[in-house]
């Protein structure tokens, strides 16, 4: 008794004060609104059911009422989205999550406003606010928040590389994957019983996925994997690395030079030696164009022509040969 009295004098005193000092009588407010939500964040794996665990205590009368938002991750808690709320005795969801939202009990009146989300999805990952009014217990904002992760397993990595993947040089492996929650880190290791390169060489990052090899000889050749783990899983992709020697291939380029070299002169020295054959198999000609027999018969003359001298004239004549004179016998009768 000796405690009820000294409570509720200590309320009538700050009653008293509230008033002398704002110049007014001051209104008892009543029962405060009082919401208790989880301090831990909480994680549920993709496709499973979530609970967001929320009570209150307050004198709940008819103006009582229940609101669940939610608050994409980034974003101030302004922009939130209603997801479901409660008021004059009816549950109303709404937005995008409304099919999948429920409360644990319903009506939410006995100090219960658990938000139970089915089948969550990785787009259900934000911050969930709980608020409960009840006028006219106003001194009190009544807000809970509640932090979600949905849990994501890593999806399969992309390997990719770029650099100068030749002897002293440079490359860059990468491996990402587009999804997984928490972020997946990464790890490269190298397949094979090869030597493994110096670990000075080799630079990683966990959280890029990406491996720097400095300084690359021919022993770096060969297959390495990127495994993306997260406490859902893992999964993982493999690339091949080829380091090539640029002085051998300036040999090869060489040696190929000289044996191209040595068949063009093999494919000379052949033709001119068959040229040189056919030349030798060819039959000698007796007289050339310009020599000049004595007792050769000019063109057009006839070998029965014979050649007699002119006593009259000191000359050779020659006479009419038959195939190039023509006697024409006159039909016109001889006058005597």
């Amino acid at each position: 008794m000796a405690v009820r009295q000294d409570s509720a004098m200590a309320r009538l005193s700050g009653l008293l004060l509230c008033g002398a000092l704002l110049g007014f009588a001051c209104l008892d407010p009543g029962v405060g609104v009082e919401v208790k939500v989880p301090a831990e964040p909480l994680s549920t794996p993709v496709g499973k059911t979530a609970e967001l665990t929320c009570s209150y205590s307050t004198s709940v009368g008819d103006s009582f009422a229940l609101e669940w938002s939610f608050v994409p991750p980034g974003k101030p808690l302004s922009a939130s989205h209603p997801i479901l709320y409660f008021t004059n005795g009816h549950l109303y969801p709404t937005g995008s999550q409304a099919k999948r939202a429920s409360l644990l009990q319903n009506p939410p009146t006995g100090g219960v406003a658990t938000l139970k989300l089915t089948d969550v999805h990785p787009s259900d990952t934000g911050t969930y606010l709980c608020q409960v009014n009840n006028p006219p217990d106003f001194y009190t904002n009544g807000l809970g928040l509640i932090n979600l992760t949905v849990l994501v397993p890593p999806s399969s990595p992309l390997c990719s590389k770029s650099g100068q993947t030749s002897v002293g040089g440079s490359a860059a492996l990468k491996c990402s994957s587009s999804q997984g929650a928490p972020r997946p880190v990464y790890n490269w290791v190298r397949l094979g019983s090869s030597p493994t390169p110096s670990l000075g060489s080799m630079v990683q990052d966990e959280v890029s996925g990406q491996l720097i090899l400095t300084n690359l000889s021919l022993t770096y050749s060969g297959t390495y994997r990127c495994v993306a783990t997260n406490q859902m899983g893992s999964a993982s992709c493999e690339l091949t690395l080829s380091v090539t020697d640029p002085s051998k291939g300036r040999v090869a380029g060489a040696l190929i030079g000289v044996l191209l070299g040595v068949l063009l002169l093999s494919v000379a020295a052949f033709c001119l030696i068959r040229f040189q054959k056919d030349r030798r198999k060819r039959p000698k000609e007796t007289y050339g164009g310009s020599d000049i027999r004595e007792d050769a018969i000019a063109p057009g003359i006839s070998e029965q022509t014979s050649v007699r001298p002119d006593s009259s004239k000191g000359l050779l004549q020659r006479p009419p040969s038959s195939s190039s004179v023509t006697t024409t016998k006159s039909k016109l009768p001889m006058v005597v």
